[in-house]
């Protein structure tokens, strides 16, 4: 699991590098923020989930500091605030607009799925987008974080498993070399 997410992550020079981040200054040289391992990937995992979700331009910068902040892994935290993009963040923020509508008891304007439609929505109904807004960052950002705690768990354990039946299995042969040696019904004659 983890030459996974190095061969996925950026070179920590790359990072460490690049101009918007400078304002971290020497914050950027602790060790935690690089590692790879169950809490570092699953905090920064959550961090730029959370991060990705705020409907806000600076979106890598408060990664980076939720990083800095939090401890975990730096690199997979702003990667993933490239998940809202020209693409994604028409459906993101008309089901963050829908989830607001729902918890304010609010009837749901139909949307159209255009910039004009979605502006209009923002200006008229801003209280249900931010409080839905909110509340999908921090489901989904828990969510993952418990789902890559789980999933590494789960690896770990299938590791373990492989190991402990590759050592019974060693063990096993090495009984039954032993047994033929020095078991005499065994043995051949010359």
């Amino acid at each position: 699991m983890k030459e996974l997410f190095k061969r996925w992550l950026p070179p920590i020079s790359t990072i460490k590098s690049h101009p918007k981040l400078q304002f971290f200054g020497k914050l950027l040289h602790d060790p935690n923020l690089w590692h790879i391992n169950r809490h570092s990937l699953s905090g920064g995992m959550a961090v730029g989930i959370f991060c990705a979700l705020v409907p806000l331009p600076i979106q890598m910068l408060l990664s980076a500091g939720g990083a800095i902040l939090f401890r975990v892994n730096l690199p997979l935290a702003i990667s993933l605030t490239w998940i809202t993009n020209p693409f994604t963040a028409p459906p993101i923020v008309y089901c963050s607009y829908k989830i607001g509508a729902l918890l304010l008891g609010m009837p749901p304007v139909h949307v159209s799925f255009t910039s004009e439609g979605l502006a209009e929505v923002l200006k008229s109904s801003w209280e249900p987008f931010l409080l839905g807004t909110l509340v999908l960052a921090v489901v989904m950002a828990v969510l993952s974080y418990v789902v890559v705690q789980l999933i590494w768990r789960l690896h770990i354990g299938r590791l373990w498993q492989r190991r402990r039946e590759k050592r019974l299995l060693v063990s096993a042969v090495t009984e039954t070399g032993q047994q033929n040696l020095t078991d005499p019904a065994k043995k051949k004659s010359y």
